[in-house]
């Protein structure tokens, strides 16, 4: 499997001043894992450290065959009403 960071996905980590690993580390080590229907991208969310707190991160990515192309990442930083699909 290759992985591969958007450019997107490097300028919100710039910005948000997030580890170069842990875009990787929520795709690969998710404790939840959704596909969203109105946009076809898939979710990955893992609790970390970021910000000197234990927060839920959440990774948007897309699947190429055996590549794994990661689009974003951000905190959610309020509780997100989740349906499994």
């Amino acid at each position: 499997m290759e992985l591969r960071y958007t450019e997107h996905l490097k300028l919100r980590m710039k910005l948000r001043d997030i580890p170069y690993a842990m875009p990787k580390e929520v795709y690969e080590e998710a404790e939840e894992r959704y596909y969203d229907t109105s946009t076809s991208y898939y979710i990955a969310i893992k609790k970390l450290n970021y910000a000197g707190k234990i927060r839920t991160m959440a990774v948007t990515y897309n699947k190429h065959g055996n590549k794994i192309e990661i689009i974003t990442i951000h905190p959610n930083l309020r509780k997100v009403k989740r349906k499994n699909a």
